[in-house]
């Protein structure tokens, strides 16, 4: 594999902190959510790691979804991705669970669920965390 492009970040302060990339843009302050212990207005004045991975996921998941479906000459200018990650803890660590939520207007449902495997099959975060933490495809709200 060749490399393509290079993303570099740098955080200060954890999760109590500062996000920002190389070029000085996005630069987000890092706060964790009031179900975390967060302050109260945290969800109004920052963000967190997982709002941050929801965000990249999502917008490398519909790539990946309008991908699949130009291969099968189907028309992706309406389709959108809604992404929940799911902070989750045992008694020995944090991990997380992602559900990705397909909007497919005008495709036929079999063919929803068809585009949705494929974009999942080849999207680089859902490669990244396959057999990491569970991901569930849905399309309209309901399990593929």
């Amino acid at each position: 594999m060749r490399t393509v492009y290079t993303a570099r970040a740098l955080a200060t302060g954890g999760r109590d902190g500062r996000v920002a990339t190389a070029r000085g843009y996005p630069d987000h302050v890092v706060k964790p959510p009031v179900e975390l212990g967060g302050p109260a207005d945290a969800d109004a004045t920052a963000t967190n790691p997982e709002e941050l991975f929801a965000l990249g996921y999502a917008a490398c998941y519909l790539s990946a979804l309008q991908y699949a479906a130009r291969l099968q000459k189907t028309s992706a200018k309406a389709f959108r991705i809604g992404i929940t990650v799911h902070l989750m803890q045992d008694d020995e660590a944090f991990t997380l669970a992602v559900d990705l939520d397909g909007e497919l207007p005008g495709v036929d449902p079999d063919k929803a669920v068809e585009l949705m495997h494929a974009a999942h099959a080849t999207c680089p975060y859902s490669r990244a965390t396959r057999g990491n933490i569970d991901v569930r495809l849905l399309v309209g709200g309901v399990p593929v």
